[in-house]
């Protein structure tokens, strides 16, 4: 595939989300001086980024990162909550940050994790499917040294991707884990210089669109709806009826496409239907 210049161009109505996109990739970039911090309006911004990345046909992953080299995300700001922003606020239809609660996505999102990211902030990484993070990256919930609860999905996801005595521990005590031991533990996908972040981040966006776009979904489909049941349970729930996109896979001119450009030794040529 070769990659074309990145094209400029807003679906959100908060200027705090800025939007690029290229080879049937989405860039998402959070930019709200000085933390990247996230209120109600720019938690709605970034869920019609998403909600574009869902619907434009021509797109096949996000990326989602903070601007600047110290801040991914904060998280939920704390200036707005002082202000009158109530903790019970809705975020809009994906959640807060428009993505922890947005389980129809079928699009897979890296999070390219360019530095802090804190509470809400960290929450918006585990959501993504995959994380790329630059070495000096820090993550931590905080909320419990604020009196809150991380219910943004870190309580809820944090135990699912670590060790349940090492997310216990970083849930109750809100201490920094870096992106070394992000990776040791297998939550960070890759560690790199904060030079290559973005152009690692895009490296393994391009690898995914190699892939069937039906396929993708599938996979994701499947992963969402089969996580914490018994693999008895789970092959019984991909052979029933209640897989949509797997059963797209399985009836598609691109499963025949496959095996016919692997037998002709040449790049398949996807069609998604």
């Amino acid at each position: 595939m070769t990659s074309r210049p990145m094209t400029e161009y807003d679906v959100a109505a908060d200027p705090a989300v800025r939007l690029s996109a290229a080879d049937g990739i989405l860039v998402i970039t959070l930019d709200r001086p000085k933390a990247n911090a996230v209120d109600v309006a720019t938690s709605r911004a970034l869920h019609a980024a998403f909600e574009r990345l869902r619907t434009d046909p021509e797109l096949r992953v996000g990326v989602v990162t903070g601007a600047g080299e110290r801040f991914f995300s904060a998280g939920w700001d704390l200036k707005a909550a002082a202000a009158g922003e109530a903790v019970e606020a809705d975020h809009g239809p994906g959640g807060f940050a428009g993505l922890t609660e947005f389980f129809s996505l079928d699009k897979p999102v890296i999070a390219a994790v360019n530095g802090l990211a804190l509470g809400g902030g960290f929450e918006l990484a585990l959501a993504a499917d995959l994380i790329v993070a630059a070495e000096h990256a820090e993550f931590a919930l905080t909320e419990a040294t604020l009196g809150l609860v991380p219910d943004s999905g870190g309580v809820l996801r944090l135990p699912r991707r670590l060790p349940p005595a090492i997310a216990t521990e970083l849930l109750l005590t809100g201490r920094r884990m870096t992106a070394s031991e992000a990776a040791r533990w297998g939550l960070v996908n890759h560690t790199v210089p904060a030079d290559d972040l973005l152009h690692s981040a895009l490296a393994l966006a391009r690898q995914i669109c190699r892939s069937a776009p039906l396929a993708v979904s599938a996979i994701k489909e499947l992963t969402r709806t089969t996580e914490g049941l018994r693999l008895e349970d789970a092959f019984a729930a991909m052979r029933g009826p209640g897989m949509p996109a797997y059963r797209a896979v399985l009836a598609s001119q691109d499963a025949k496409e496959g095996p016919a450009a692997f037998a002709e030794k040449r790049r398949p040529v996807w069609t998604g239907s």
